[in-house]
């Protein structure tokens, strides 16, 4: 079994947006509250997280997290990566390097972005990372996990999409191609990005979200990635098919 937590449901800038003055950014229910898109997975006592963005650290105490046993990375954008020097708590703590699974030119834009970490002779205090490359055509484990990778497209950008067992985990995806579609096929959990109710150039609008759900005849989908375009969670929430639901931060299932 695979027990599921969202770390984070909302876009690249968070709900509130700074600045912002509309009803869901004032909204004092915590599930219009959203850090950037993140999950945490526990299966059989293995801990690892699906990208790891601005809001790392916060998600991390917040969840009281004590071990991290990898990190899955869906693509380079900083909403997903930028959190990563944030490792170094389980860096000192583990005793070693922590694991990033993400395809290579992702963990080619990790070695740039933290370039210090892989100094020949790095500073006693630098994150520690061990790279694992992930080809999108092949699944592969993780602590005897296997994990699925699913091509999505983030308008021109590929980005993978994850199958764990009975789970399929999807971010900023805008297509997906009917080979890719069929992964997500007999899946009991799908979690989906629904940006707002307009379509998109590069992310799923709510319609198109919904679609995707109905054609792969998933038990039970949660949305994800959401702005605060789409509305108060008690407003859209009411009107959501009874195998949809939005996810809020906090919010854990099992599968």
């Amino acid at each position: 079994m695979i027990r599921a937590t969202f770390l984070g449901t909302g876009t690249s800038q968070g709900v509130p947006v700074i600045g912002c003055s509309c009803e869901v950014c004032r909204s004092p229910d915590r599930r219009d509250q959203r850090l950037r898109t993140s999950l945490f997975l526990d299966y059989d006592g293995c801990h690892l997280v699906i990208d790891a963005g601005p809001d790392f650290r916060q998600q991390m105490l917040r969840i009281g997290a004590e071990r991290l046993d990898g990190i899955l990375l869906t693509h380079e954008h900083n909403d997903h990566v930028a959190g990563l020097d944030d490792v170094r708590p389980f860096n000192f703590r583990q005793g070693k390097n922590m694991p990033i699974f993400a395809e290579q030119h992702v963990l080619g834009e990790i070695t740039t972005r933290f370039a210090y970490a892989f100094d020949q002779d790095p500073y006693p205090g630098a994150p520690r990372f061990d790279l694992f490359a992930i080809d999108p055509e092949e699944p592969f484990l993780i602590n005897g996990l296997e994990v699925m990778p699913i091509r999505v497209w983030h308008g021109h950008m590929p980005v993978l999409g994850f199958r764990f067992g009975d789970l399929t985990y999807i971010t900023d995806a805008r297509t997906i191609d009917a080979r890719e579609m069929e992964k997500i096929m007999g899946s009991r959990v799908l979690v989906l990005n629904a940006l707002r109710h307009e379509p998109h150039y590069s992310h799923l609008h709510l319609e198109a979200a919904l679609e995707i759900a109905r054609v792969c005849e998933v038990p039970m989908t949660y949305l994800t990635h959401i702005s605060h375009s789409l509305g108060r969670y008690a407003d859209v929430a009411s009107q959501l098919p009874g195998s949809v639901a939005l996810g809020y931060d906090g919010l854990s299932f099992d599968v």
